[in-house]
């Protein structure tokens, strides 16, 4: 039997001509797979058999979606995941569920090698190649537009030459990768960082401008998880799917940053994540209520170091899975309500309630009721400004002398 490789497969243009491509350079037989992870778009019964018309031997489809919802967009939300304080990890997240499926899929195949289609600039390069090695280390690993020089010039050529089912034009200009917990966009005009995104950037959100009236929603939460809208029980992909409309259709979401890649250079980068955004707002609210002090202040660390490492590719390491363990126990008390406004492109917290919270009334309170103990504050003031103080009398010291 010839070779195998698997190849991840959108159904656009470069995966469509690496098929034929990587058969001719390599000789292997192609098996395309393709993962839905609420990208949308195309139906994926038309994405599979068009990956047959372009040469594969066999198209294999995976529904990913409520699994990436559960068990990759909820560990980001518990983390607080924004990357530069930004940028959800729209991309970063959905690589380990991609890679999880394909090391999947060679296996069942019996293919010796995977293929994408990265280009060596990018961070997703990695976050597949280090996936890949850590699950199925017995596999190679190439990357056609990389490592076989495939431009989207050839590509195109390619495609007209051969026949190929590809609705595809030199004009379009940007690059895009998108799934439910958002859409990224790139290149084209956005490669001059002083030129403002124009209105066919964005597809996911609505012109926050001119928004309809305020909509309000209330998010339910149990151990750091949505499970409630407005009352209404929700599975984590329904929370983010009705997000994504609701928060979408008042222009919340909308991101637009020179991102830090992995791989050493700045990129602009064009974002919308309506639903991540949304419910990242809200459970950093809830957390503001549940979390202990010191418990929280530690906790926003772990989340950044967290988050780096998933924008890293490192989503299968030691280090990650460590902290993940630790993010999971802070979530235990993080139950409640959060009532927020959407409107004109904001998410705004205006109400929230939690059954095992840390908000105490009598305590909080500056009316009749106050159980505060003031008189605790002046000692409490003395022994927490010791230090310091010491400090300074050794300063005015040494300098009279």
């Amino acid at each position: 039997m010839s070779d195998r490789v698997v190849l991840a497969y959108s159904g656009g243009l470069d995966t469509s001509v690496a098929i034929g491509w990587i058969g001719e350079a390599t000789g292997a037989e192609v098996i395309a797979m393709a993962v839905d992870v609420g990208q949308g778009g195309e139906d994926l019964e038309t994405v599979r058999q068009r990956a047959l018309d372009c040469g594969a031997v066999e198209a294999y489809v995976a529904d990913a979606r409520d699994e990436f919802a559960s068990e990759y967009c909820m560990p980001a939300l518990k983390a607080n995941g924004l990357y530069m304080d930004s940028y959800p990890l729209v991309s970063a997240v959905s690589r380990p569920v991609i890679v999880k499926h394909l090391v999947k899929a060679a296996k069942q195949f019996g293919a010796t090698t995977v293929a994408h289609g990265c280009t060596g600039k990018g961070n997703d390069q990695v976050r597949f190649e280090v996936g890949i090695q850590t699950l199925g280390p017995e596999l190679k690993c190439i990357a056609p537009v990389r490592d076989l020089a495939l431009t989207r010039e050839k590509a195109i050529t390619y495609a007209e030459n051969n026949n190929l089912p590809i609705a595809t034009t030199k004009k379009n200009p940007f690059s895009i990768d998108q799934n439910v917990w958002g859409r990224a966009v790139e290149t084209g005009f956005l490669e001059d960082i002083w030129n403002a995104p124009t209105k066919d950037v964005y597809d996911y959100t609505d012109d926050p401008t001119f928004p309809p009236a305020a909509d309000e929603v209330v998010i339910t939460f149990e151990q750091g998880v949505p499970v409630a809208l407005d009352g209404k029980p929700v599975t984590p992909l329904q929370a983010i799917q009705e997000l994504n409309r609701r928060a979408g259709a008042q222009g919340v979401g909308r991101i637009d940053i020179v991102e830090d890649r992995l791989v050493g250079i700045k990129s602009r980068e064009i974002y919308e994540a309506p639903g991540a955004m949304a419910l990242i707002a809200a459970h950093k609210e809830l957390e503001n209520v549940t979390i202990e002090r010191e418990q929280a202040r530690f906790k926003k660390t772990v989340g950044q170091r967290w988050t780096e490492l998933v924008y890293d590719g490192q989503w299968f390491s030691p280090l990650k899975k460590s902290l993940d363990v630790f993010i999971e126990d802070t979530q235990k008390y993080v139950n409640g309500d959060i009532r927020m406004e959407l409107h004109a492109g904001r998410a705004t917290v205006t109400g929230r309630r939690s059954s095992t919270g840390l908000y105490d009334f009598n305590l909080a309170t500056y009316d009749e009721g106050d159980s505060f103990d003031q008189s605790n504050a002046r000692g409490f003031i003395e022994l927490f400004g010791m230090s310091s103080k010491v400090a300074s009398r050794r300063e005015q010291g040494l300098a009279e002398g």
